[in-house]
Order: C-alpha cells, then structure tokens, then sequence
C-alpha cells in the first residue's frame, strides 16, 4: 500500500478521467466520482468535528465511522465489490438508540446552531444527506449494494442525535425554530 502512494501527481487525470479501485477509468464527474467525493467531504467534516471537546466514547464512535466511511468509499471504487455489512447499519442503529435515550423529546424544529460542535455535526448532517443523494443517484444507473445507502441515511440521523448531544455537551441546549418570530 505505501507504494501505491509515493506517486501523488500522476498527471493520469488530466484528461477529466480518474482511475477506479478495479483498473477501470471514468470520467471525473460521473455519477459514481460524485457519490465518492461526497462520502470523503463527509468524513473531511468528521475529523473537523473531532478536532472539537466532546466525551471519549463519542470520540471513539467517531473515529470508528471514519474507518467505515473509508470502505464505504472503497466499495463505491469498486464496482461490485462489498464492504459495508448490515452490521455497520445495525452499530448506527445501536448508537442513535444509546445516544438519543437521554434526550428530551423535541416539540419544536430545531435550527442546525449551538454550540461550535452541534454546529459542526450539523455540517456533517447536511453533507451525510448529499452523500446519500448520491449514492441513490448511483443506484438509479448501475447496481449497488443495499447497505451504503442504508448506512448513510442512519449517519445522517445519527448525526442529528449527536449534534443534540453535542449542545448538552458544551452546558447548552437546542435552538428552537421560533415559527411565529417576527420578521
């Protein structure tokens, strides 16, 4: 693997194609670059995020989503191949239930503010749902597997949960949506 990167200006790009994890080569702005450029700008905003206080645990959870959203880009450069696993989607579906456990129920929308890193886990949100558009654009051309799309759509509402827990974090709280505010 160290090898494969000593090279970093290829200039193999220059003609608007980039090279797949299979051999192949695209066009940079296919549908399936896209989905891949979406998935590393989210895990860009992860490690913004986690540059942030937050508990250790969380910490680690997120580090630990870093690693997924990596394969997760693995197998979206490789037609056909499989990284992400059901067990992936069913750890998301574990922690939005360990982390929103605690949360009061929300009454009211609530504006993607607070604290700097509620704020930034909203970014992540934001960019987890473009990823997940997408990877659903992908699938509407060529076949891909069932769990990136899944585990994307639970990312994005884990992130939401976390943003929440983020605020409470930093000794704040959410930021209602006051819909009767005067303009």
């Amino acid at each position: 693997m160290g090898n494969r990167l000593s090279k970093i200006a290829t200039r193999t790009g220059d003609d608007g194609s980039t090279g797949l994890g299979d051999g192949t080569r695209t066009a940079k702005d296919s549908a399936r670059v896209q989905a891949l450029g979406d998935v590393d700008e989210l895990n860009s905003n992860l490690g913004l995020l986690l540059c942030e206080a937050m508990p250790e645990d969380l910490r680690e959870e997120l580090v630990t989503i870093q690693h997924d959203l990596f394969d997760l880009g693995g197998e979206l450069c490789i037609p056909g191949y499989q990284m992400i696993q059901d067990t992936h989607v069913a750890r998301l579906d574990s922690l939005l239930a360990k982390y929103n456990a605690d949360l009061p129920v929300l009454k009211e929308f609530i504006l993607p503010a607070g604290s700097r890193a509620a704020s930034l886990a909203h970014v992540c949100r934001t960019v987890c749902r473009r990823a997940e558009r997408s990877i659903v654009a992908l699938g509407r051309t060529e076949t891909l597997n069932a769990q990136p799309r899944q585990y994307v759509n639970r990312l994005s509402d884990l992130m939401f949960v976390l943003a929440r827990v983020l605020n409470r974090f930093g000794g704040g709280s959410d930021v209602l949506w006051e819909h009767a505010r005067k303009r």
